[in-house]
């Protein structure tokens, strides 16, 4: 007789949102409020509740109210005469919208968060098997459900289908023109009777928001992302081509600043082609349609083009090394068009240098034919420009012009070398015309919101040795800004006047210095006899950072790293619960974290969120309804970084929330040991930044590895992410006050990624010998956030590389610890890795593992 079966397991332990438990409290919450802020916001949450559901049938009303609230405040805004450094700005439902909230809606209440909630008796517990919510009613029901075994013993992965369908009958329709508003349980007076917040099912972790940061979240609507159908468009192109007698026109991914990061109304290479990546040049020829785009978008771009396009890997082994390389190979007897506006000086005559050979040119169309066929294109913004203080720059504008004059004058005459006689007054240089939208903010000490991510605005900057004039949408000026201008005597003009002050000549006689990133329209407008190219000098005094910008971005630094770090505890904790997080999840809670900073204005870029072969890209994104679930089989890759007004942050960081594999770990030390070689690097006054790259990869070298993108980049003081001219892929020596990212990383395509980046400001240092006196330089760490040791193969390090290790994670408790003493779940993460040793247990006898976590 064969032995009965084993009893059944037990169900697992059931969570009840309405226990009248003693109130405790697993981990701070993210913001100290007194109980009658904490009654307030309540008082105000449940009445904005309450006109919400007697408003919800009436979505046009809303939707109406909503836009002249955001009119109202933008007139405020314009209007505004208050402190240079107090932003009021709208709220804002997305992570990647670049202006913060205001005070009241940066505010979100932690997991932890204590409520008073009704108490369900004991024996109709186990009648319960799933959570609902009630419009009518403000707190957490459970219903009765013939569908409750679906929740029961066994839910997992292979539901997932099953558990999304059932989701989808519980959310509100796709139709519907805005998510309902959170209804948070209702909260007594009497606070000895609380329980701990009841967790939630799996993938439902987005409920443990509350407030503005939970309308933030289901307020984040994305329309469904679908391959643009391009034939249309591209034949509307070919028209025009036709009319101009052009066999190609050129679609690049600049604006007429050549900014690397536009505007929505300046994607023209976007909505041609459909491809979102921020590098990538457009061909259109009268047969075909091509992209070019570097290694780190061929997978972004192979998901996106529809089958008009062509991709060309531009950079790889055997084949075109870019754009332009690629094009002059191909053309003969050619005409290839494209608005000068979008191309640099430098670009367009290297350009039609080699088109020569070829018997091609250039043609210049005097309309944009993207312009002339997108019906729909979005407005350039109207934000406000606002002042970015001295208490923050540490430098007036007023002698920074002082000192852009002083270069102008020591720049000599533009005399041929075959003369001998005085230079004549056209050959004088009496001013600069500059285009880069950077420079101009920082030289003025202004700001703007006109890009996402980046705080700027879109002008043009002419200074002579008498004058100043602005060029810019005068709209955006409020009264604070004009008073500002009008002390530097600057004038101001609208920012298409400078069109006719170029072709008028109103400086007088004598040459303009430009940058040769100068868009070539305005060398054509000029003319050779009246411009000289030369480096940029505003780019070259911006990029070295004065000491009160120094201090600003440690400051800056260190409070993106206690939120990064109060991120990281939050994520493993969750994890470690059994939720499924996804990417866009995860992001958007990091987000949340910066969201509580000090001086927070948006973010400094697209977060990069990536678990398994997304992270393989080293510039994926996720989307809201494209996002994968962070796993424990591969590493999790974050870089993201916030803007603050005292400076812009850039920190990556890649985790394991399981036991990883000897490949991903022997990876993970060979990309920590370049990490470590940069930082740890001493050398010498005159060292560029290319001759130090080497030291980054040669870890990964010896084991045949590599990455195809740069070590690192400048970066700004609450400019531009990346900032030139110095960086580990240029040729410009390294200098004290330069600051620059440390990110070497490993990508196996399809599998998975990683990458470790810190910021690092250059400062001298003392050595033993002191060679040719004090010349030697290296870095300072500016990043404060720990690295993880569980990937890391302890074999594979040196002793200085296990110290370096180790001491960075001490430093990180140490420099933290205060901003975290309210959040124990925190600290209590930050303490456990600052003390953890290198790498993971070896599974024992059987296979068996533990991890003392």
């Amino acid at each position: 007789m064969a032995p009965p079966p084993p009893p059944p397991p037990p169900p697992p332990p059931m969570c009840f949102p309405f226990t009248n438990r003693s109130r405790t409290r697993d981990a701070s919450p993210l913001m100290v409020r007194t109980d009658s802020e904490k009654s307030y916001e309540s008082s105000q949450r449940s009445d904005n509740r309450s006109n919400h559901s007697q408003n919800s049938n009436n979505n046009s009303h809303r939707s109406s109210q909503r836009s002249d609230n955001h009119s109202n405040r933008s007139k405020r805004s314009h209007n505004s005469t208050g402190s240079q450094n107090k932003l009021v700005r709208s709220g804002s439902y997305s992570t990647t919208r670049t202006l913060a909230s205001d005070a009241e809606k940066l505010a979100f209440d932690s997991d932890s968060e204590v409520y008073d909630v009704p108490t369900l008796a004991n024996e109709s517990r186990t009648k319960f098997s799933q959570l609902s919510r009630n419009d009518s009613k403000s707190a957490l029901t459970r219903v009765d459900s013939k569908k409750s075994t679906k929740w029961g013993y066994g839910w997992g992965l292979t539901k997932a289908k099953e558990r999304e369908k059932d989701m989808l009958e519980r959310s509100p329709s796709v139709g519907s023109e805005r998510p309902p508003l959170y209804k948070s349980p209702t909260r007594s007076s009497t606070r000895s009777s609380g329980s701990k917040r009841p967790p939630f099912y799996s993938n439902d972790s987005a409920s443990t928001l509350v407030g503005s940061a939970y309308e933030r979240k289901v307020n984040d609507v994305e329309s469904i992302k679908e391959k643009v159908d391009t034939a249309e468009r591209l034949e509307d192109i070919r028209k025009l081509m036709a009319k101009e007698k052009l066999d190609y026109y050129i679609v690049p991914s600049e604006d007429p600043h050549q900014s690397e990061y536009v505007a929505v109304g300046d994607k023209r290479r976007a909505w041609i082609s459909g491809f979102t990546g921020s590098a990538g040049q457009a061909v259109v020829s009268k047969t075909a349609a091509y992209l070019v785009t570097d290694s780190r978008y061929w997978l972004q771009a192979r998901d996106e083009l529809d089958s008009n396009w062509h991709l060309i890997h531009g950079g790889a082994v055997d084949g075109p090394k870019d754009w332009i390389d690629w094009l002059v190979d191909r053309a003969k007897d050619s005409k290839i068009g494209i608005d000068a506006r979008m191309i640099s000086h430098e670009k367009a005559t290297l350009l039609n240098t080699q088109l020569n050979h070829k018997n091609s040119k250039l043609i210049y169309p005097p309309q944009n034919f993207i312009d002339m066929i997108w019906k729909e294109k979005p407005l350039r913004s109207k934000e406000p420009v606002f002042i970015q203080s001295l208490e923050f720059t540490g430098r007036e504008a007023s002698t920074k012009i002082a000192e852009v004059r002083a270069w102008i004058q020591a720049q000599p005459p533009a005399v041929p070398s075959y003369s001998k006689g005085t230079p004549t007054p056209a050959q004088m240089h009496i001013g600069t015309l500059i285009t880069s939208l950077s420079s101009i903010a920082w030289l003025l000490n202004l700001r703007g919101s006109d890009i996402p991510f980046n705080p700027l605005f879109y002008a043009y900057l002419f200074i002579s040795l008498d004058r100043v004039v602005l060029f810019l949408d005068l709209v955006k000026l409020t009264d604070e800004v004009e008073d500002h201008l009008h002390a530097l005597n600057i004038e101001r003009k609208e920012y298409n006047d400078i069109w006719a002050f170029l072709r008028r000549r109103e400086w007088g006689e004598g040459k303009v210095l430009i940058s040769p990133e100068t868009s070539y329209a305005i060398s054509l407008m000029l003319t050779h006899f009246r411009y000289t190219v030369a480096p940029s000098f505003i780019d070259n005094i911006k990029a070295i950072k004065n000491e009160v910008e120094l201090e600003g971005l440690r400051r800056a630094y260190l409070r993106d790293g206690a939120a990064y770090v109060r991120w990281l505890a939050w994520l493993e904790h969750k994890i470690q619960q059994g939720y499924d997080i996804t990417e866009y999840e995860a992001a958007w809670r990091l987000t949340e974290y910066r969201r509580q900073n000090k001086h927070y204005w948006g973010l400094a870029y697209e977060n990069i969120s990536a678990s398994g072969p997304n992270a393989a890209l080293p510039h994926y994104s996720p989307t809201k309804s494209g996002a994968r679930t962070i796993d424990r089989e591969t590493p999790y890759l974050n870089d993201s970084g916030g803007q603050y007004r005292d400076g812009t942050c850039d920190t990556t960081r890649t985790v394991h929330f399981g036991r990883p594999s000897v490949d991903q770990s022997e990876a993970y030390t060979r990309v920590l040991q370049g990490h470590i070689a940069i930082d740890s690097a001493v050398f010498p006054e005159g060292t560029t930044g290319s001759q130090l790259d080497v030291l980054a990869r040669r870890a990964l070298w010896k084991d045949g590895l590599n990455y195809m993108h740069g070590t690192g980049h400048g970066f700004g003081s609450f400019l531009n992410v990346h900032e030139g001219p110095h960086g580990f892929s240029s040729s410009v020596p390294l200098v004290p006050g330069h600051v620059i990212t440390n990110e070497p990383g490993f990508y196996l395509d399809g599998r998975w990624g990683m990458r470790i980046e810190s910021a690092l400001a250059i400062r001298r240092v003392k050595t033993k010998g002191e060679f040719n006196g004090d010349v030697w330089l290296g870095f300072e760490r500016l990043t404060c956030v720990p690295i993880q040791t569980r990937m890391v193969k302890e074999s594979m390090l040196t002793k200085e590389e296990k110290q370096w290790l180790k001491e960075h994670n001490k430093k990180c408790l140490e420099r933290l610890e205060l901003h975290l003493k309210d959040d124990k779940r925190a600290l209590k993460w930050l303490k456990r890795e600052s003390d953890r040793g290198v790498g993971i247990a070896a599974p024992g006898p059987g296979g068996i593992t533990i991890d003392w976590d």
